[in-house]
C-alpha cells in the first residue's frame, strides 16, 4: 500500500507542549550535527579507495584481480546484513544507540589496515566497516528522515549523502596524495583514526534520539501498526512492482560502485597512470556524486522521483562504458564525472522514492530492506566484476557492467511509473 507525502509540517494536535515539531528549520541543529557525522562515516570509506586495491598486489603478493578485490564484496556483504536488520533493531534499541554501536565497531579499523600481516586481516577488517557503514550511515538517514517530516524528504537525504560522499571523495584524494609520498601503509590510514574518533565522540555526546518524531509524524498520517520485517522484505523485494523497481535500481547503483572502488583503479594502473592520477579520478567521481545530491534531491521534491531514477541509471551506463573505451586521463576524468552526475541523479532520490512509499512506523524497516538490495550489489558486482576481468579482461568487466546498468535503466521505465507516490512541493 502506498501513502500520499502531502502533509503539512506541523505540529500534531495531540499533546502540542510536548510533541516535537517536524521539518528542517524546527530541528536545523541536530541535523546539522547529523550531517557532520555522517561526512566521517564517508571518510572511513573514502581512505580506502585509492589505496587499498594497489595494496593486495603490492604488499601481499595478490595477483588475482578476483581476490584482489575480495575486500569489497566483504564490505557489501556485511554492509547489506547490517542494513537489513538496522530497521527492526532501531526499533528496539533507538536509533542513537545503534549509531553509537556503528562506531564502536569503526574504531580497530584503520589501526588492522595499518598492520595487518596477511590479506586475511585486510579482509576481517573490511567486514567491520561494512557492519560500521550499515548502522552508522543507516541511522544518520533514518534521524533525518524523522526530523524533517514528508515535505523535504529528497532535500535532507540529498544532503545527507553530499555529505557522505563528498567526505568520501576528500578522503580518497588525501590518501592518494599520502600514498604517493608515503607509501601505501601506514600513513594513508592516520586519517581513519581521526574519523572514527570524531564521529564515536560526536555521536556520545550530543546526538538525541529521533523517536519522538516519528511518533509524532505517525500521528498526523494514522496509526498502524508496524509492518514484519519478512512482510517488508516481501512486498520490497518483489510483491510491489514499484518497490521492486528502487530496489533494483539500487542494487545495480552499488554494483557500479564496487566496480568503480576495485577494478578502475586496477584497469587505471595497468594503463600506465601514476598512485597521484588514480587518487584523482577516485576522489573525482564521489566529488561530483556528492556535490550534485543537495541539488537532485531538492528537484526530486519538486519534479518527481522518477525521471531522476531513469535518467541517471541510464547516464551511469553511457559513462561506465565510457571508462572502458577511454585510453588516458583526460576521457577517464570526464567518464568519471559523469558517472558521478548519473548516480548523484539516483542515490538520495531511491531512499526518498522509498519513505515516500510506505508508513513511517515501517520506514525504517523498508529502508532497511532496500538498503540490504542495494548494498548486496556491491558483494555482487565485485565478484562478478573480478572474475569477469580475470577471465576475460578489464574492458570486458566494465562493458558487462554497463549493459546490466542500461537493462536496470530499463526495468526502471516499466516499473516506476505504474504508481505515482504524489510529493510535497
Amino acid at each position: 500500500m502506498h501513502y500520499e507525502a502531502a502533509i503539512a509540517t506541523t505540529t500534531p494536535a495531540a499533546n502540542p507542549a510536548a510533541a516535537p515539531t517536524l521539518g528542517l528549520g524546527a530541528n536545523w541543529r541536530q541535523f546539522a550535527l547529523l550531517v557532520t557525522i555522517n561526512a566521517f562515516v564517508g571518510g572511513m570509506v573514502g581512505m580506502e579507495r585509492s589505496v587499498l586495491p594497489l595494496l593486495a598486489g603490492e604488499e601481499f603478493g595478490i595477483a588475482s584481480k578476483t581476490a584482489a578485490i575480495s575486500f569489497v564484496a566483504t564490505f557489501g556483504a556485511a554492509k547489506a546484513f547490517a542494513n537489513l536488520f538496522a530497521g527492526p533493531l532501531s526499533e528496539r534499541y533507538t536509533r542513537r544507540r545503534l549509531l553509537i554501536a556503528g562506531w564502536l565497531l569503526a574504531l580497530p579499523v584503520p589501526f588492522v589496515l595499518m598492520w595487518a600481516p596477511s590479506w586475511g586481516w585486510i579482509i576481517g577488517a573490511n567486514a567491520l566497516l561494512g557492519l560500521n557503514q550499515g548502522l552508522a550511515w543507516s541511522m544518520t538517514v533514518n534521524m533525518k528522515v524523522d526530523l524533517v517530516g514528508p515535505s523535504r524528504r529528497g532535500l535532507a537525504l540529498g544532503l545527507n549523502e553530499a555529505a557522505g560522499y563528498l567526505s568520501v571523495a576528500a578522503a580518497a584524494f588525501a590518501t592518494g596524495l599520502i600514498a604517493d609520498r608515503y607509501g601505501l601503509r601506514p600513513e594513508p590510514f592516520y586519517l581513519g583514526v581521526v574519523f572514527a574518533a570524531f564521529g564515536l565522540g560526536l555521536s556520545v555526546l550530543f546526538v538525541k534520539d529521533t523517536r519522538s518524531h516519528v511518533v509524532a509524524e505517525t500521528e498526523q498520517r494514522g496509526n498502524e501498526e508496524a509492518t514484519s520485517l519478512a512482510s517488508a522484505f516481501a512486498q520490497t523485494s518483489w510483491r510491489d512492482g514499484r518497490l521492486f523497481g528502487i530496489s533494483q535500481a539500487g542494487f545495480v547503483n552499488n554494483l557500479n560502485d564496487a566496480l568503480a572502488w576495485g577494478v578502475f583503479p586496477l584497469f587505471f594502473v595497468s594503463r600506465g597512470l601514476s598512485l597521484q592520477e588514480v587518487g584523482v579520478l577516485a576522489a573525482a567521481y564521489p566529488l561530483v556524486w556528492g556535490a550534485l545530491q543537495m541539488g537532485t534531491g531538492w528537484l526530486s521534491d519538486t519534479m518527481g522521483r522518477s525521471p531522476l531514477i531513469i535518467g541517471g541509471m541510464l547516464l551511469q551506463a553511457v559513462a561506465i562504458s565510457l571508462v572502458g573505451i577511454g585510453d588516458s586521463f583526460g576521457p577517464w576524468l570526464i567518464a568519471v564525472a559523469l558517472l558521478g552526475v548519473g548516480t548523484a541523479m539516483v542515490y538520495p532520490v531511491l531512499l526518498a522514492a522509498i519513505g515516500d512509499s510506505v508508513h513511517p512506523a515501517s520506514r525504517a524497516t523498508y529502508l532497511g530492506v532496500y538498503r540490504f538490495w542495494r548494498d548486496a550489489g556491491a558483494m555482487i558486482g565485485a565478484f562478478t566484476a573480478g572474475v569477469i576481468a580475470d577471465t576475460l579482461g578489464f574492458q570486458s568487466a566494465i562493458q558487462f557492467v554497463a549493459a546490466l546498468t542500461a537493462a536496470s535503466g530499463i526495468v526502471a521505465v516499466l516499473t516506476l511509473n505504474k504508481q505515482k507516490v504524489k510529493v510535497a512541493a
